[in-house]
C-alpha cells in the first residue's frame, strides 16, 4: 500500500471517530491521530464540526495541538509549551518530522547546523540517523546526505496541510504558471510555423535550382 493510500484510509478512520464524539471526548481521538506513525495530514480532522466547536471551550486546547501539527514546528511547540498539553514521545517525533518537511517546502538543500538547530539534535550522527531511519524511511522525503558540505539535498518532500489564506495564493500561482505554459505554447507554436515556412521555402528554392540545373543539362544535349 503506497503513502498516500495509507492516508487517505488514516484520514478517513479519524475522520470517523471525531464526527462521532465532543467535547473532552475528542482529546484521546487528536491525541491518537497526532501520534500515529503513518499521518502527515490533518486538515479533513480540523474541519470536522465537532472539533471546530472545540474553539473558546475549556478544550480548546485539542483543537490548538492540532493545528500545532497541520502547520506548526517543533519551534513552535517549544515557544507555545504553557498554552499547549505535554507531547507524549510519539508526538515529538512526529512534529519533528513535519518540521523537516516544512523546512523543505522552501528549500532543496538544508544544511545541517540548521536542521540540529529546528529539531534539538545535538550531533551530525543523530541528525543524519534521524533523516534516515524516521524521514527517509518513513517515505516523507527522499534526498541525499551530504557530510562534506553538511547539508541534507532535498529530492522529494510530501506537502503539508495549507495554511489558512495560503488556497487563494496557490490558486493565483497556479494560475500564473497556466498562463506562463500558454505562452511558452504559443510561442513554440509560431516557431514550429515558421520552421515549416522556412522548410518549405527551402524545398521551393532547392526544386527551382533542380528544374535549372535539368534546364542546362537539356540546353547542352541539344547543342551536342
Amino acid at each position: 500500500m503506497d503513502i498516500e493510500q495509507k492516508q487517505a484510509e488514516l484520514i478517513d478512520h479519524f475522520v470517523k471517530q471525531a464526527s462521532s464524539l465532543k467535547g473532552s471526548a475528542l482529546g484521546s481521538v487528536i491525541v491518537e491521530a497526532t501520534s500515529h506513525p503513518s499521518l502527515f495530514a490533518f486538515f479533513e480532522i480540523l474541519a470536522v464540526p465537532s472539533v471546530a466547536e472545540l474553539e473558546g471551550s475549556e478544550n480548546s486546547v485539542y483543537l490548538e495541538m492540532l493545528r500545532l501539527f497541520a502547520h506548526g514546528t517543533w519551534s513552535d511547540y517549544k515557544g507555545n509549551t504553557g498554552s499547549l498539553p505535554l507531547l507524549v514521545p510519539d508526538q515529538v517525533l512526529k512534529l519533528k518530522q513535519l518540521t523537516v518537511l516544512t523546512l523543505a517546502e522552501t528549500n532543496k538543500v538544508l544544511p545541517y547546523d540548521q536542521l540540529m538547530l529546528e529539531l534539538d539534535v545535538t550531533n551530525v550522527r543523530e541528525l543524519e540517523d534521524f533523516l534516515i531511519n524516521e524521514c527517509m524511511y518513513a517515505g516523507i522525503v527522499r534526498g541525499k546526505l551530504d557530510q562534506l558540505r553538511r547539508c541534507f539535498e532535498v529530492q522529494f518532500a510530501a506537502g503539508r496541510d495549507l495554511r489558512p489564506g495560503e488556497l487563494g495564493s496557490m490558486i493565483q500561482t497556479l494560475s500564473n504558471w497556466l498562463g506562463t505554459s500558454d505562452n511558452l505554447l504559443i510561442s513554440i507554436q509560431e516557431k514550429i510555423k515558421w520552421a515549416d515556412t522556412m522548410s518549405e521555402l527551402d524545398n521551393k528554392h532547392r526544386k527551382e535550382v533542380e528544374d535549372g540545373v535539368e534546364e542546362v543539362r537539356k540546353s547542352l544535349s541539344l547543342k551536342t
